[in-house]
């Protein structure tokens, strides 16, 4: 290592090696987002098929949301003692069998049964992050993981472009290779029975190709770690609860993470939705290209967004995210409000002008909110947890992304119901620009704590 703290000087083929590690990492997660935003393209399918309204379908969303951030806990604590790598395998197994139930089962027809099966998806899908972020706090200094969770941030956007595009084109055009039908043309259950095979294949190559720390691919010493820099990555469960649960910033990134999610998967979720009632879009069988050209953009923005946020915190302010973090909550904020002041003017709607409009927000919003998403989400578990109890750190977390994913789409799905004949989408932006301001509230106050720690004497990673 350079004695600049700036400058990170690695061992001749460490960084190859890291390099194929994380690759094989990001694309078993990719394949998770596969597997997961694979039912958004469902919805309106079960809306027809099945009579299920905004407030079933946002309870569906909101049920999976509970059992991941749940999940998010156990596992995290789990893959402290265990170690990362064996916790993505299993969610893989998992979420390819319960996809699979959904893409054959005659039985998966009654809101009770898709609740069922979108809770343990959600489960499952939950040892997917806090394995991730384990592995990666092994392989990467302080100064480098906003970059890097920027970086994985895009390579896990990646999932949600290919489920993007491959599931209007299955439902439009359906999937016939060498005369054997693989997708019938407007089958919505194909979207569960060809993503999980990439999952599959994914968790095949990881299972070779990724070693949980740089000692086990034959480079010791090479990282050290600022929390614990002792051998090994694992450490027993009541330690790592212990430290972590009692961390002064970690409840303060939790809470700024709820925010995120309270955004990010309202936006995921629900856009089809809105592509339909507010737009105006076929989204069963005749998808228009705007609208796969919109979804496309908006995992690819939201790479852009990270990789930024990420380099900035780790260029310009030495590791600290809370400041970056806060401009960019609030700048949500601002960009969501906005978004419904032209919303009440009557610029959005299914007219040429506002359909672009139209998508044209959702891009943006996507930008802003996926900004925080790798630095609070990846970077920060990281910086608090270290080497050994990154896991259970990005478990409490990540946690709250997904309950205030659960709120947010409770509290829209009836909202929406009650309010969008007249009012159209425009409480759905009101509802995300409130979690924007509480996010920078957040942030804000962890920056306060941060300062009273340091005139305490007290110097405190994250």
């Amino acid at each position: 290592m350079s004695d600049n703290k700036f400058v990170i000087n690695h061992s001749k083929g460490f960084r190859a090696r890291r390099g194929l590690n994380w690759f094989s990492l990001g694309l078993m997660y990719a394949t998770y987002y596969m597997c997961r935003y694979n039912f958004k393209f469902a919805t309106p399918h079960l809306r027809e098929e099945y009579g299920f309204d905004e407030a079933a379908l946002g309870d569906l969303f909101g049920i999976w949301a509970l059992a991941y951030g749940t999940g998010q806990l156990i596992n995290g604590l789990i893959s402290d003692r265990i170690g990362g790598k064996r916790c993505m395998l299993i969610g893989a197994v998992g979420t390819i069998i319960i996809n699979f139930v959904f893409g054959f089962s005659p039985w998966v027809s009654t809101f009770s049964t898709f609740a069922l099966l979108s809770l343990l998806n959600g489960y499952c899908q939950s040892f997917g992050a806090p394995g991730m972020v384990k592995i990666n706090s092994a392989w990467f200094h302080r100064t480098e993981r906003g970059t890097f969770s920027g970086i994985f941030g895009g390579m896990i956007q990646m999932g949600q472009m290919a489920i993007n595009y491959l599931g209007p084109y299955m439902l439009t055009s359906g999937i016939i290779i060498f005369g054997i039908v693989m997708a019938k043309q407007g089958e919505w259950r194909y979207l569960f029975r060809i993503p999980p095979l990439f999952t599959a294949a994914a968790a095949i190559f990881m299972f070779f190709a990724v070693k949980p720390s740089p000692d086990e691919a034959g480079f010791p010493n090479e990282i050290e770690d600022e929390i614990d820099n002792s051998d090994g990555v694992t450490v027993p469960l009541w330690e790592s609860m212990k430290t972590i649960l009692t961390h002064p910033l970690v409840w303060f990134y939790a809470v700024a993470y709820a925010c995120t999610g309270g955004v990010r998967h309202s936006l995921d979720n629900i856009s089809i939705l809105y592509f339909e009632d507010q737009l105006g879009f076929d989204m069963q069988s005749n998808i228009p290209p705007i609208a796969v050209a919109t979804l496309f953009l908006m995992p690819l923005v939201a790479f852009l967004g990270s990789l930024g946020a990420g380099f900035i915190s780790d260029k310009f302010f030495v590791g600290k995210r809370a400041p970056v973090a806060m401009v960019l909550y609030f700048g949500e904020a601002v960009v969501i409000a906005v978004a419904a002041v032209i919303l009440t003017l009557g610029l959005v709607g299914p007219t040429t002008s506002g359909i672009w409009i139209g998508c044209a927000i959702l891009v943006c919003i996507a930008l802003t909110v996926n900004s925080t998403h790798s630095l609070v989400g990846a970077a920060a578990p990281m910086d608090i947890g270290g080497k050994k109890m990154a896991g259970f750190a990005a478990g409490v977390i990540d946690s709250f992304q997904y309950y205030g994913a659960a709120i947010s789409l409770f509290i829209t799905g009836r909202v929406l119901a009650a309010t969008q004949e007249e009012s159209g989408y425009f409480y759905w932006y009101v509802i995300m620009a409130a979690w924007g301001v509480l996010g920078g509230i957040s942030m804000f106050c962890l920056m306060i704590k941060q300062r009273r720690l340091r005139a305490k004497g007290l110097v405190v990673a994250g």
